[in-house]
């Protein structure tokens, strides 16, 4: 019952976590990478030490590719994204940067304009239409439920909570942006997904408790506060939840500083989200439907 007691405190917390990631967007925003914008992307390896970047981008630039970004993959590569090149071009960039030093091409990525405006659509579609099942499933499973608070009115809860879930890791992504030079691509888009159905599914374990009391007590005629309801859910499911999040979070540990470079900023965003959809199932989800059902009571 404690969080019951205390969720003033935690609707707090939530308020000021979600502050901060908005205001990362609004200062920092996402920058789009070439899988929404177009472009080509290319990361180039070296056999000694790598020069400094500002060298590299001159040797680039002289490919007349327009603005050019330059940036350092780990120790020994570097990473140059500029407009789409052609075959021609993009040999003349191997040239340049192989000019003065020893280099491998590791791995080359061009989007048009065209294609990358279409993912970008079907990307943001995709996340609609995800939420749009969760409403509809959540809607369905609580048709039954209509006191203190109707079956809509669970959903409503989820789609806000699925809403904070989300913003958060966008902040977080807005801030790593910003300092790392890293952009928003298709993993990022998987990420979202991915945290949609984590959190979702950690939300209705939850609400399904709840669920099943209020039944249990309509039937046998128990007179149970509707606080108190919510409280002895919680504490049923908290451990589940805590003892899930920890298994998820340490494969994603893992997946940080062992897995490919390729996959760190996904799983960084995904263990953010992981943390806050925990937080958000235990201390928000469940005890913010005390207050909606004293609104409905009115």
């Amino acid at each position: 019952m404690y969080i019951i007691q205390h969720r003033g405190l935690f609707f707090w917390i939530t308020g000021i976590i979600l502050a901060a990631a908005v205001g990362a967007i609004v200062a920092w925003g996402l920058p789009l990478g070439i899988d929404f914008t177009g472009g080509s992307l290319m990361q180039v390896g070296y056999e000694g030490k790598v020069p400094p970047l500002a060298t590299i981008e001159e040797q680039v630039s002289s490919v007349s590719l327009g603005t050019v970004s330059v940036r350092a993959v780990g120790e020994n590569a570097v990473s140059i994204r500029t407009r789409t090149q052609t075959p021609a071009e993009h040999e003349a960039v191997l040239a340049a940067v192989s000019a003065s030093a020893s280099t491998t091409e590791l791995s080359y990525t061009s989007v048009g304009p065209a294609l990358g405006s279409q993912f970008a659509s079907k990307a943001l579609w995709a996340i609609f239409a995800v939420i749009l099942v969760i409403v509809f499933y959540i809607a369905f499973a609580f048709r039954h439920v209509s006191k203190p608070v109707p079956g809509w009115g669970y959903g409503i809860t989820v789609v806000a909570m699925l809403a904070i879930d989300l913003i958060v890791p966008a902040g977080f992504y807005a801030a790593l942006c910003h300092y790392t030079g890293v952009q928003v691509d298709s993993l990022f888009i998987v990420a979202m997904l991915a945290l949609l159905g984590y959190v979702v599914n950690d939300i209705i374990v939850i609400f399904d408790r709840i669920r099943e009391h209020l039944a249990r007590n309509e039937k046998i005629g128990l007179k149970e506060s509707f606080e108190d309801t919510i409280g002895k859910s919680i504490n049923e499911t908290m451990t589940r939840s805590i003892n899930t999040a920890l298994t998820v979070v340490l494969a994603l540990i893992a997946l940080i500083y062992f897995g490919a470079p390729a996959t760190r900023d996904f799983a960084l965003v995904m263990l953010v989200g992981v943390a806050i959809g925990t937080f958000s199932s235990i201390a928000r989800s469940a005890p913010l439907l005390i207050p909606i059902a004293k609104w409905f009571a009115k």
